[in-house]
């Protein structure tokens, strides 16, 4: 047989459903094993490595040479192959840093070890006992694995509930924002929505956004974070910055139309983590809207207008 056919019967041994079986499953499983097509099961080696540059790389290098996968296949293997092994208990998702964000260039995965150790045996007197093995401790993986993930994830309580964001520093200046920002410059102030670098959606106030007639089903035209001050009639749209995105000239004329149709009057604000971080993007900040930096708290810097914070109508 040829290794991808004996990787697709190592994945269906391992539990995988039919349609995670398939070639494209059976070549990420290769290339996360560093499995060539005269290398022995038992030489599999646990390495950790990135989608483009590890696993699409290996498929092209070693079973593709003639007609390799597109670059474009990379969210499909991301979002189609590896989540599913990761949800099997087959692979880990950042086993070597789990602080990073879920969009981060250096997201990577590897074979659990306690998969490798099975894999290793295909083809052995010792396969299906050891198959028999790891099914048997299935959900114990699962839950071990879920747990370690979920230890590196930021709390927020929000209306006295308590939210997890993902780990990574966009959700970190995200969770001072709700902490920090807020208490001192919109005190009193409502949550409407946050979203998450994994779920977009992670808080919703549904009935406020409407209430002040905003748009929540255009979610690309929604800023990170919406903020309602209802004693003065402010609204807060605030964009959050870790490597792009402040409210620039363009972002402004997207966010206005927005709030078109909100009685509210909004105040803009960029929110970052430091002061460094900030001078990356000064020169794409858009006048008469306002910058906070996460470790100077107290403080607001203000891009001309005629006056210091407050709505722009």
């Amino acid at each position: 047989m040829s290794k991808i056919t004996e990787a697709q019967e190592i994945l269906k041994a391992l539990g995988l459903p039919e349609t995670q079986q398939n070639e494209m499953s059976a070549l990420t499983l290769l290339a996360l094993c560093n499995i060539k097509e005269d290398t022995p099961w038992s030489e599999a080696e646990r390495q950790s490595v990135g989608v483009t540059k590890g696993i699409m790389a290996f498929i092209q290098e070693n079973y593709r040479k003639e007609n390799p996968y597109a670059p474009n296949t990379r969210e499909t293997v991301r979002r189609f192959v590896l989540h599913q092994l990761i949800q099997a208990g087959v692979v880990n998702y950042n086993p070597d840093d789990p602080t990073l964000p879920v969009n981060s260039p250096k997201a990577h995965y590897a074979v659990t070890i306690e998969a490798m150790k099975v894999i290793q045996k295909y083809g052995t007197r010792y396969w299906n006992s050891s198959v028999r093995q790891f099914t048997a401790e299935y959900e114990m993986l699962r839950d071990k694995y879920a747990a370690e993930r979920d230890m590196h994830r930021i709390p927020l309580i929000i209306e006295g509930n308590e939210y997890f964001l993902s780990p990574g520093a966009h959700n970190e200046v995200q969770a001072t924002v709700v902490e920090e920002f807020a208490s001192r410059f919109a005190p009193g102030g409502k949550l409407l929505y946050i979203g998450d670098t994994e779920d977009k959606d992670l808080y919703v106030n549904t009935a406020g956004l409407k209430d002040l007639h905003l748009p929540i089903s255009e979610h690309s035209k929604l800023p990170d974070i919406i903020i309602s001050d209802d004693k003065r009639g402010w609204l807060f749209l605030i964009e959050v910055v870790t490597s792009h995105g402040p409210v620039s000239a363009k972002r402004l004329v997207e966010l206005e139309d927005f709030t078109k149709d909100c009685p509210y009057g909004t105040v803009y604000v960029t929110a970052f983590p430091n002061a460094k971080e900030f001078k990356k993007h000064v020169d794409d900040i858009a006048w008469e809207t306002e910058v906070w930096l996460s470790d100077t708290p107290d403080h607001m810097i203000h891009f001309n207008g005629n006056r210091f914070i407050g709505p722009r109508k």
